[in-house]
């Protein structure tokens, strides 16, 4: 087939109907400006063939092809082409009696595309299924060549030039009906799928269902026979059995009637009892009260204990100050006398210091002297000599050489008068030291024995001092240490007093509980203590002490043991000094009611009950003896919640007793009226509670001291005391043998020795001083009778030399003026420092007698102070003596009255106990009798129900019998009649009378899904054999289809480019199934890639290809947009010229701008744009015969 005629109406630039005729059979050119519509006409016949990618006719969607997209009022496309089909062998199957066929495609706006065949209207598949069999398959088109295509051929891959030679050989068409092949068999495995899922899901399961209900039915029939047959047993037995039991319930509760008769009984005598004891209490009461009330005298006495006890407090208190203070005075008085002795040592060795002071200083100062005195006289000799006169007034020679010579020689005589002075007085302390040295000599062995004592004994001194210095303790540690025992002692000391006057208050002698230790090692922390003293009443809750007090009873002085070993060893060697109650804690059994009890009462006067237990505090451990004593009682705000409380039916039977103290008892009984005799015993207990804990503490406190002292620094502490302790010793004996050394007549002869000695030395030194100035004097008078004769010789010369000697004696003046002033200095400082340790010493000394003073001072009044204390503790004892003694007299009282109180108490829990067991008699009275209604009830349902148990209930349990009951296991029984009801209430809920049919349909269908599934298993391998055969014969048709295209590939690339080849070549190393790739020749040398050719060569191998493959197999039209606008004009000329020589039969339509290829054109159209509609006019160049000769 060809096209004769094309007609366009609404087409994109053909907004009128454009009917276009006359095309050549063989070659015709589409040409005109760009944007004139030329490629228009190619889209146009592209829309009929049925192309669906809108993208390769430039647009977005159908709406696009409409002209303007019909905003010009034109909302259809329609295009129709007339093909020739003259030709019978290229005749469309079904189409061969037909000379032409017209195939129209119109859209009409918004959505509707219709297809038209020969006027006929078809579906989209109908039409595409008519091109594709004459090799125009638009969707996979090797006849249509569009502006690109060429590049595109240029980057396909290997496999996408393999699918080319593909669309060549045909075999496309096969793979794409054997991806349809392959669909259709992959949805005839999903009805596979289906079926197997069918069968194994439904059917199956159906069947096995149904199967398995026919089965039960069967077993339903027989199950409800068994039960029938075990159930009539089952009731014969409940029927004998209510009978029986309501027979021995009958006789229960007459036994019951008749306990409950003797509890009533019971508690009427202890209630009788009870009022006795209180009528008996009351007496009691009154004659203590009489007693107590006898002129207030045990107030008075209890007043005055108080009084005394704080004066004898206050003494002793300052009578410890006292002896501190005693022991302060003491120690520094040891100080002072240790500092005294210091100070008298440093005076000693002061005074040696300032004597060297005083020689060096008098030396020094004399030398200066005659140094002065001799510059002075050469000055007035050099003054003499050169003026004649003097300035010294005093001089007896008027001065110059003469009166120098008469002042020397005036001083050796007077040198000469001290040393004969000096040697007298030194002969006769050689005489006196003679003397001495001689006595010395009988007490020599005294005065080293006792030297030697005094060094070893400021060695041993200075060693201890050492010692003690490195011990790790010190005097202000030791003083801490002291003051804290001090403390500690005296705060225990005065909380031992002030508990001892509570204890003396009105029944506050009540909780003073004492004993020994039974053995020792006891563990007193087993002892816990008196209740009263136990409990913890926080302060806002102290307005309700009366209450708790009262409810308590005498069980406050009960007295706390951790068990009944300790109770007993206390009770046996614990010296107690009166009658007491224990209350071992792993022997009580407390007394509480349910919570839930509780907490109805609590709803009856919400905010106005609490449990007493619940107000007070104690520690863990004597929980339940706080339990035992204050049991279920509860504390009420007035006597209308305690009357709820107590009596209400529902939920009372609580023992109450309200803020005032009135006790209401769920037996009936109310007691109070006024302030029990113990009134405020709780309160008290809390200040005495307060001051034991305080006690505690304070023992906790000096125990953890002496602890320290023992483990760790005690030890030291210890060391160190006794190293002091025997420090102070040493220093006492060290005085006492000083004094001994320095009293001795010895030492008074080794003091005068060595003053002797001494005083020798320095007139020793006054004879060599008085030597050593005469001597001086008497080289003066040598000089001075020289300087004489020299001047008269030479009085110049003399003069200037005199002049020189001045000079130099002032220069040597002034340098020793230095010294002198440092040597005054010193020996100034050391005078005012021995000057200072004496008035240090008299300080220190008035200082020792002041504190001497003090001491004694501090003694008589500690005297003082001690006897007033024993004054006043001897009175303390004496009025507590008397007030024990009223106490004790009035303690009778309170035990008779406590005694009372706690067999009150006793019996009250006995009523309560009986109480209960009447309640009890009754709850189990009333049971049994709604038991034995319930029991005849059910027998006379069963004989309503049962009929046949009227008639046959003579028979049950008669031995032999069908009911024998001795023969059966009745539990056994009941089992398994539970467990055939509930197998036959299963079966009878699923099993239905259709389940037998159900069950043939179900197997029917079984039987044709698997034969269904069979046919479609042997289906699939039919199908999957032809696709493996028509694999083989596609291998086959591409080999020879290659061979073939490679060939005309390289002779038609050699006509387009003479002198070289191209050829398709299967990847290195691969097969032809693996693609194919273009190797290009130029000249003799093969090239590597593509990418070595220019733009044009490689435009024309991809235009060489193409034709290869449109020749290989030619189709009756092709398609070609633009395929030389990569070209010359030489090339597209070979290229038209091409088309002519190589596919004759062939319908071509070419757009073209260049007229090297459209001048080879039979027919020429020209499309022009003019008032924004396309025109098309029809140019014939040549006849078309030429081609077919």
């Amino acid at each position: 087939m060809r096209i004769e005629e094309l007609i366009l109406e609404g087409f994109k630039s053909y907004p009128v109907r454009t009917h276009i005729k006359g095309w050549d059979a063989s070659f015709n050119a589409i040409t005109g400006l760009n944007g004139s519509g030329k490629s228009n006409i190619l889209d146009a016949i592209c829309f009929v063939l049925g192309l669906t990618n809108m993208s390769q006719m430039r647009a977005q969607g159908l709406q696009d092809l409409v002209y303007k997209r019909g905003q010009a009022g034109i909302t259809k496309a329609s295009v129709t082409i007339i093909f020739d089909n003259t030709d019978k062998e290229t005749s469309p199957i079904g189409l061969m009696d037909h000379p032409t066929v017209t195939v129209t495609r119109q859209f009409i706006m918004p959505n509707t595309n219709k297809y038209l065949l020969n006027g006929t209207r078809q579906q989209q598949a109908q039409i595409q299924s008519l091109f594709q069999s004459i090799q125009l398959n638009i969707n996979n088109p090797n006849f249509l060549i569009m502006q690109g295509r060429i590049t595109k051929v240029l980057n396909m891959r290997p496999q996408e030039i393999l699918g080319m030679v593909e669309e060549a050989a045909g075999t496309r068409m096969f793979e794409e009906r054997k991806a349809k092949a392959k669909k259709t068999m992959e949805n005839k495995q999903k009805r596979v799928d289906e079926i197997q899922n069918l069968l194994r899901e439904e059917i199956t399961p159906a069947l096995d269902k149904s199967r398995k209900e026919k089965r039960v039915f069967l077993e339903y029939q027989k199950d409800k026979q068994e039960l029938e047959k075990v159930e009539k047993m089952l009731q014969a037995y409940d029927w004998s059995d209510c009978k029986k039991r309501a027979e021995t319930t009958r006789g229960k509760r007459k036994t019951l009637g008749n306990q409950k008769l003797t509890f009533e009984e019971t508690v009427e005598t202890i209630q009788a009892d009870i009022e006795n004891a209180e009528e008996e209490k009351g007496k009691v009461e009154k004659q203590r009260k009489k007693e107590s009330d006898k002129g207030g005298k045990v107030k008075k006495l209890e007043d005055e204990v108080t009084e005394l006890g704080r004066h004898a407090t206050k003494y002793r208190t300052q009578a410890d100050l006292e002896t501190n203070n005693i022991k302060d005075e003491e120690k520094t008085l040891a100080t002072l006398n240790q500092e005294l002795a210091q100070l008298t040592a440093a005076h000693e060795a002061k005074k040696d210091e300032l004597a060297k002071y005083e020689i060096a200083y008098s030396t020094v100062k004399e030398k200066y002297t005659t140094l002065e005195r001799s510059c002075s006289a050469a000055e007035e000799l050099l003054q003499s000599l050169l003026t004649g006169l003097t300035t010294n007034k005093n001089s007896a020679t008027g001065g110059g050489f003469l009166g120098q010579l008469a002042d020397a020689r005036q001083r050796i005589a007077q040198a000469d008068a001290e040393e004969k002075q000096a040697k007298v007085k030194l002969e006769m302390k050689k005489k006196e030291l003679a003397g001495l040295e001689s006595r010395w000599k009988t007490v020599e062995r005294e005065v080293n024995d006792g030297k030697k004592r005094s060094d070893k004994m400021e060695a041993d001194l200075l060693a201890m001092r050492n010692k003690l210095g490195s011990s790790g303790w010190d005097e202000e540690k030791e003083k801490k240490e002291e003051e804290t025992k001090r403390d500690l002692r005296n705060q225990l000391q005065r909380l031992h007093e002030v508990r001892k006057r509570e204890l003396a208050t009105r029944h506050a002698h009540n909780l003073d509980f004492q004993y020994t230790s039974p053995h020792q090692g006891f563990d007193r922390s087993k002892v816990k203590g008196l209740v009263a003293t136990l409990i913890d009443l926080p302060e806002e809750h102290s307005n309700k002490s009366t209450a708790l007090e009262i409810a308590a009873g005498g069980r406050l002085y009960n007295v706390v043991v951790e068990d009944e070993r300790v109770g007993k060893d206390i009770l046996e060697r614990g010296q107690l000094k009166k009658r007491v109650t224990l209350i071992p804690l792993n022997k009580i059994t407390s007394f509480r009611k349910s919570a839930e009890r509780l907490k109805a009462a609590n709803s009856l006067t919400p905010g106005k009950t609490r449990a007493a237990l619940s107000l007070v505090g104690y520690s863990a451990d004597v929980a339940s003896a706080m339990s035992f004593v204050f049991g279920d009682t509860i504390v009420c705000d007035d006597s209308a919640s305690a009357n709820l409380v107590t009596f209400d039916k529902n939920s009372g039977g609580f023992k109450s007793v309200t803020l005032q103290g009135d006790v209401y008892d769920p037996s009936g009984t109310l007691s109070g009226g006024s302030a029990p005799s113990s009134s405020g015993i709780l309160v008290k207990a809390q200040e005495i509670r307060k001051v034991n804990v305080a006690i505690a503490e304070c023992e906790r406190q000096m125990f953890a001291v002496e602890k320290r002292e023992r483990e760790g620094g005690g030890q030291l502490r210890a060391e160190w005391r006794g190293m002091k302790r025997d420090l102070e010793m040493k220093e006492h004996e060290a005085a006492l043998l000083r004094d001994q050394v320095n009293g001795s007549s010895a030492a008074k002869i080794g003091q005068d020795i060595a003053d002797a000695k001494k005083e020798i030395e320095n007139l020793q030194a006054a004879v060599k001083a008085a030597k050593e100035k005469a001597a001086s004097a008497e080289a003066e008078v040598g000089r001075l009778e020289k300087d004489m004769e020299e001047f008269k010789n030479n009085k110049e010369g003399k003069t200037e030399e005199l002049k020189k000697s001045i000079m130099k004696q002032k220069a040597d003046l002034q340098k020793h003026t230095v010294g002198v002033k440092t040597k005054q200095k010193e020996h100034q400082t050391a005078v005012l420092e021995a000057d200072q340790i004496v008035q240090d010493i008299e300080t220190q000394e008035s200082q020792i007698e002041s504190c001497k003073a003090n001491v004694q001072k501090l003694k008589t009044n500690h005297v003082s102070l001690v006897a007033s204390c024993n004054k006043a503790d001897d009175a303390l004892h004496k009025a507590e003596a008397k007030l024990a003694a009223e106490q004790a007299a009035l303690s009778q009282y309170d035990e008779q009255i406590n005694a009372l109180e706690e067999a009150i108490k006793v019996k009250q829990t006995e009523v309560t106990s009986y109480e209960k067991k009447i309640l009890g008699c009754e709850a189990e009275i009333g049971t049994a009798e709604k038991e034995e209604r319930g029991l005849m009830q059910h027998v006379q349902e069963l004989e309503e129900e049962f009929e046949w148990i009227a008639e046959e209930s003579s028979r049950f349990g008669e031995k032999g019998g069908p009911y024998d009951f001795t023969t059966v296991n009745i539990s056994q029984i009941q089992k398994k009649v539970d467990t055939l009801k509930q197998r036959l209430t299963t079966k009878k809920v699923k099993f239905h009378d259709s389940v037998l049919t159900k069950l043939d349909n179900m197997e029917k269908k079984e039987a044709d899904n698997k034969k269904n599934l069979k046919t479609v298993l042997e289906d699939r391998g039919k199908i999957t054999a032809t696709i493996e055969e028509l694999d083989r014969y596609k291998r086959d048709a591409l080999q020879n289809t290659w061979g073939k295209v490679s060939e005309d590939f390289g002779a038609i690339f050699a006509e387009l480019l003479p002198g070289n080849f191209a050829k398709l070549m299967p990847c290195e190393g691969k097969d032809l199934m693996d693609g194919l790739e273009v190797k290009v020749r130029l000249g003799q040398v093969w090239k590597q890639s593509l990418t070595e050719l220019s733009g044009g060569q490689r435009s024309l191998i991809a235009l060489s290809l193409i034709m290869a493959l449109l020749q290989f197999k030619p189709a009756p039209m092709y398609i070609l947009d633009e395929i030389d606008a990569a070209l010359d004009l030489q090339h597209t000329q070979n290229i038209g010229q091409l088309f002519r020589t190589r596919f004759k039969g062939s319908q071509f339509i070419v757009v073209s701008l260049k007229e090297g290829l459209f001048t080879n054109a039979n027919v020429l159209f020209k499309a022009r744009f003019r008032d924004g509609t396309s025109i098309v006019e029809r140019t014939a160049q040549r006849s078309s015969s030429s081609l077919y000769r």
